[in-house]
């Protein structure tokens, strides 16, 4: 990362190594700051190490945000369930007892994917890949001394200007 670029959502990024040694890690700017302990690069760990275990947290933010939206897709299927239940019950009060026997028989309480409701599907992923990807994320975290967002905390450091308002390396 010293002299390795890697794009992200911000283009090219050449992150600095960020242990807050010296200036000539973008880390000091004279006034003492730069990252937390937490969030600088352990002596005995490269670059490439912390450029990979940032690219396995990134993938495992990707699959926060798809398992976000396979709860959004379990709460608003179940919504749309109660919602034509309810419109079977309006369908009957109207006289319309035949459409509604059919939308309630055919539809309502139907499984989403053969013998799977919507919250067989969430346990599923949950337990079968979701979790499995957290443990292992931790586990190449391990390469890191188990310090999380080293990448980010670099980019950081490279990014802010130190002395400005919004711009402090730590609360």
């Amino acid at each position: 990362m010293d002299s390795d670029q890697i794009t992200d959502e911000h283009g090219p990024s050449s992150a600095p190594r960020n242990n807050g040694t010296g200036p000539e890690d973008g880390t000091d700017d004279g006034t003492g700051e730069g990252p937390s302990p937490d969030h600088r690069v352990p002596e005995d760990v490269d670059d490439a190490t912390v450029e990979a275990v940032g690219r396995v947290t990134e993938a495992l933010e990707t699959t926060e945000r798809a398992r976000g939206h396979l709860y959004s897709f379990h709460q608003l299927t179940g919504t749309a369930d109660l919602q034509l239940g309810e419109a079977v019950e309006q369908l009957r009060a109207a006289g319309h007892t035949e459409l509604a026997d059919e939308i309630s028989r055919t539809l309502v309480g139907r499984n989403v994917i053969p013998g799977h409701w919507t919250f067989q599907i969430m346990e599923a992923y949950d337990d079968t890949y979701w979790s499995v990807f957290r443990d292992l994320e931790r586990t190449a975290r391990d390469l890191t001394g188990g310090r999380r967002h080293l990448y980010e905390a670099g980019m950081k450091e490279d990014r802010r200007s130190p002395g400005e308002p919004g711009h402090a390396a730590t609360l």
